[in-house]
């Protein structure tokens, strides 16, 4: 078991959000799936937890109920390494959700995540600080995050 695993607290939805998830990456599995018992405080029989990998990560997901929801405080970044991925990543996580600014999205569980394709950082990192600025400029006007519109404003296009 890894160290550290981020842990998400969802009202009843953790095995369908699990299931959803590991439908959308390689290497993603559900683990194991705990039940609440006759001491709950869920009914004796539903899902309690859900452990599942994601690209090889563990996470833990909860039937707490209603009391806490998630909001954009936290986030799952993910560095997609082609246009094709970060596009259908989009695509599939934003189903039922909602799209935010600068590859920021909500998904139908109310889970915030971050579709970056790692051209934006090699291109944020650029030691010319214009070419820079550019960049950042042009992803600030961005929802879901565009390779090509950001090499054009690189002044690569």
């Amino acid at each position: 078991m890894q160290k550290i695993t981020p842990f998400l607290w969802f009202d009843d939805q953790a095995e369908e959000a699990a299931g959803h998830y590991t439908s959308l990456f390689e290497d993603s599995r559900v683990v194991h799936v705990q039940r609440y018992g006759e001491a709950g405080p869920g009914e004796a029989g539903t899902v309690m937890t859900v452990t599942f990998e994601l690209a090889g990560q563990q996470f833990i997901a909860l039937n707490g109920g209603p009391q806490f929801t998630f909001n954009e405080a936290m986030s799952l970044y993910v560095d997609c390494t082609s246009q094709e991925e970060v596009d259908e990543l989009w695509t599939k996580l934003s189903a039922g959700g909602q799209e935010g600014p600068c590859g920021w999205l909500k998904d139908r569980y109310g889970v915030s995540w971050q579709i970056i394709p790692r051209r934006l950082t090699d291109l944020l990192s650029d030691p010319d600080p214009a070419r820079a600025d550019r960049v950042m400029q042009a992803m600030l006007g961005m929802t879901k995050i565009d390779v090509q519109t950001l090499e054009e404003a690189a002044g690569e296009g």
